[in-house]
């Protein structure tokens, strides 16, 4: 037995509730409200304290007669909706054929998609899940790891996971991710002396030190790419001095730096790699290191060929399978099975006016329903 949900109406539902990240409430109350007449079991969990919380998550389950387990996992937070836009971010409204609003693509338009399909599939295939967070915009330190531990805890494991990101481009169909790289920031510190400019040798000067070190840096070539992932790259995002005199030489200097890597690489080894050069010049010098994720790689395989099938009934598109663009919440799901991400036309997220094609909303609806249907049936 099957119900008919659209995913056009549940969209506006929740675009309609503000949720800047981190979420809490009511737009999980509208999710709830939707899942519950559709046999799921829905648990939510507040996780965090400030400053990076609370965070609501929401774990959802639907049993079912077969013995396959498929994950739907997302993310109810949205970026703040910035100043400019042609009518209320969070009113939403449907002008032409685009539905407008903070979240239309970014992803509430998904999840909505998710809870329709889920409605389409019938209860004799095997078990759906839902693993929805309130932070993936933000620190997602209370979001989906600790959501994995609620799964874990309650015996949760799906066989499959489907990210529904927004990974389509030009048209809905056109790419899939199979896999991310890795993201570490990292800041140096160089101490020194604060001295007079004019006597030199009674201070130390920190900044040739700094510089010297970011050349190091600068000199390294972490590789050349690899099948599936472009080349890792360093880039520095910020030099600090704070020296408002002409006349003084600082006591300090500090830079920020930001890695992104394929495979081939840890991040612990970078932050090791550039604590190395950076006491080479300045033994004195601290580097901290903040790793945001891991590089990783779900290889094409049943999951991405059935996804891709799906995506070829309805649209008559074969997907490129790619690893570009940023970090999602597969950096952490993929510890638990096989990962995909596959969603909606990125164009117009996280920009004013993000808007999404009603008629999309419902191709994608189809999609997931047809990569539900050959997950737990076939």
């Amino acid at each position: 037995m099957t119900q008919h949900l659209d995913p056009v109406d549940l969209a506006q539902a929740l675009i309609a509730v503000p949720s800047v990240s981190p979420a809490t409430g009511a737009v999980f109350d509208v999710l709830e409200a939707a899942l519950t007449p559709l046999g799921f079991t829905v648990e939510r969990f507040i996780d965090g304290i400030e400053p990076d919380g609370p965070v609501e998550n929401l774990l959802a389950v639907r049993a079912g007669k077969g013995p396959a387990h498929f994950g739907l996992a997302g993310h109810l937070d949205v970026v703040p909706p910035g100043i400019g836009w042609t009518s209320d971010a969070f009113a939403p409204e449907i002008r032409g054929d685009l539905l407008y609003g903070r979240g239309a693509v970014d992803m509430k338009g998904a999840i909505a998609a998710f809870v329709a399909a889920a409605a389409a599939t019938p209860v004799e295939a095997g078990t759906i899940s839902l693993i929805i967070t309130g932070d993936e915009e933000g620190p997602a330190i209370f979001g989906t790891r600790a959501l994995i531990e609620h799964m874990s805890a309650r015996g949760v494991k799906p066989d499959m996971i489907l990210v529904g990101e927004p990974t389509s481009v030009d048209r809905l169909g056109d790419m899939v991710k199979i896999g991310r790289r890795g993201s570490v920031n990292i800041w140096i510190d160089v101490p020194g002396m604060q001295g007079h400019v004019a006597y030199p040798h009674l201070a130390d000067n920190p900044i040739p030190k700094l510089v010297a070190i970011l050349a190091a840096i600068d000199a390294v070539s972490l590789d050349a790419g690899t099948d599936w992932f472009q080349p890792s790259n360093i880039e520095f995002t910020d030099i600090e001095v704070g020296n408002g005199a002409t006349n003084v030489i600082p006591a300090s200097a500090r830079a920020r730096l930001s890695i992104r890597f394929n495979d081939r690489h840890r991040g612990a080894d970078l932050v090791a790699m550039v604590e190395r050069l950076a006491h080479d010049v300045e033994p004195r010098a601290k580097v901290v290191g903040k790793i945001s994720g891991e590089a990783f790689l779900t290889p094409p395989g049943d999951l991405s060929e059935l996804i891709a099938e799906a995506i070829h009934a309805e649209t008559d598109i074969r997907p490129e399978m790619s690893t570009t663009g940023g970090t999602s919440d597969a950096r952490f799901l993929h510890a638990l099975c096989p990962v995909v991400e596959f969603g909606l036309t990125n164009a117009t997220m996280h920009k004013l006016d993000e808007a999404v094609a009603v008629a999309d909303l419902h191709r994608l609806t189809a999609i997931y329903r047809g990569i539900l249907m050959r997950a737990l049936l076939d």
